[in-house]
């Protein structure tokens, strides 16, 4: 078999068999395939596209480039969750506490963020001792005794998607659909779970600028999923704001705690409920959304979901006692506020430039090897549609120093759009699929 005749036959429109595939992964992830030639196959991709079998074989092939995740000594169904990615987004830190409340098992393999915002295992580190470098062994004991945990991706998990992803990102291919789905579903399968749920992201701090381009995504990766085997169901939501109010490491779990404390009900909950919803009805363990929407409720009005959020955190080594006093998180010793320039409606917050903002305060990273800082970022104090009046207070900024805050502040004013007429709030949560 030859490299040279696939890329021409992926160019001429024609298929790929499962052994040619098979073949190429393998080939690549050894080194026997370089770079340029992957890089031709995958312009090749990206223009002429594949069928649904074509990336199931793909998606197979990068699923069994390196470990697989065993969790049958876990007893139950486990579920998981997937978001493509987004500016405040810290959905799994209230998620998956209230569905394992509700008793459905979370066994989640999370990544670090390289952009806006810190990932999931950024946000969780920001509490003091909490760790998220597991063994197998104390993973799998942590699910079966707490009914959740939390942990880093392993290094052994899908390195075929590394290593072309990496490849993707200098070559012009990463906007591929069967590409991306397939980087993320070898990934989601190689974790594990019976359940997988999805969180397609689109509008301006997403990489799906619309609706469409997001269902698309959607229908793929449930599709993929499907055929692979597992239960799954994806939801395409709004990313033209922020989600929530907070950006930043620390500012994200104190949100997070304060929805889990029925203090907030506005966006962030909405999103819980609705992916919380699914993985119950999918899972088996609620016979409606309706009905699972409700034991997610009493799950955080009980107050059951902020202590299996604190339980987690003490099972990880954490300071669970920042879960009831989240004034105990990081800090940031510069805090200032943007004040508003004139009346009106707010029509619009850029939810890419708001977490730029935040990266370059630190709470993100614009390489691999940044350091990021757990205590600074942004907390908004409206979303789109909210009356503002002159000098009220958009957002406040966390900062490191006061040089960093005054270049903050100026970035931050043109995130916001004033209008003097009335606003149309965006829809959040645009289809189930």
């Amino acid at each position: 078999m030859r490299m040279t005749d696939l890329i021409e036959k992926k160019r001429d429109g024609l298929s790929l068999s499962q052994e040619e595939i098979n073949w190429m992964i393998a080939g690549y992830t050894a080194g026997s395939i370089p770079d340029y030639q992957m890089s031709a196959m995958c312009m090749a991709i990206l223009l002429r596209g594949m069928g649904d079998r074509e990336v199931l074989d793909l998606t197979m092939a990068m699923l069994h480039s390196g470990e697989v995740l065993d969790l049958s000594p876990i007893a139950g169904i486990k579920a998981d969750k997937h978001s493509t990615g987004g500016v405040g987004d810290k959905t799994s830190l209230v998620l998956c506490p209230m569905v394992a409340a509700c008793g459905l098992k979370i066994a989640k393999m999370s990544g670090r963020g390289l952009g806006h915002t810190g990932g999931t295992i950024d946000k969780l580190e920001s509490i003091p001792g909490f760790s998220t470098a597991l063994t197998e062994e104390q993973f799998f004991d942590n699910v079966n005794r707490h009914g959740i945990a939390i942990m880093g991706q392993t290094a052994d998990l899908a390195p075929a998607d590394r290593k072309l992803y990496a490849l993707r990102d200098v070559t012009g291919t990463v906007p591929s659909i069967p590409l991306i789905v397939s980087s993320i579903m070898s990934k989601k399968l190689a974790s594990g779970a019976d359940v997988i749920v999805l969180d397609v992201k689109c509008g301006d701090g997403s990489f799906m600028k619309t609706p469409e381009q997001a269902e698309v995504l959607a229908d793929s990766l449930t599709r993929i999923g499907r055929l692979a085997g597992k239960k799954c169901a994806a939801i395409i939501t709004d990313m033209d704001q922020p989600l929530g109010f907070a950006v930043g490491n620390a500012l994200e779990v104190r949100e997070a705690v304060q929805v889990l404390s029925g203090q907030e009900q506005g966006d962030l909950l909405k999103l819980c409920l609705v992916l919380g919803s699914c993985m119950l009805t999918e899972a088996g363990s609620a016979a409606s959304r309706e009905e699972a929407e409700q034991m997610l409720l009493d799950a955080v009005t009980s107050g059951r979901a902020l202590a299996k959020l604190a339980e987690m955190v003490s099972a990880q080594g954490g300071d669970a006692s920042v879960i009831y006093h989240p004034e105990l998180l990081p800090s940031a010793p510069v805090q200032w506020e943007l004040p508003c320039d004139q009346n009106g409606v707010i029509a619009r917050i850029h939810a890419e430039n708001v977490g730029l903002v935040s990266m370059k305060l630190g709470g993100g990273r614009a390489t691999k090897e940044d350091v990021i800082d757990p205590a600074v970022g942004v907390v908004l104090h409206h979303k789109v549609g909210d009356s503002v009046a002159k000098g009220e207070s958009l957002a406040t900024v966390h900062a490191p120093d006061e040089s960093h805050a005054h270049e903050a502040l100026e970035a931050l004013r043109a995130c916001f759009d004033i209008s003097e007429g009335p606003v149309t709030r965006p829809p959040f949560i645009h289809k189930i699929l």
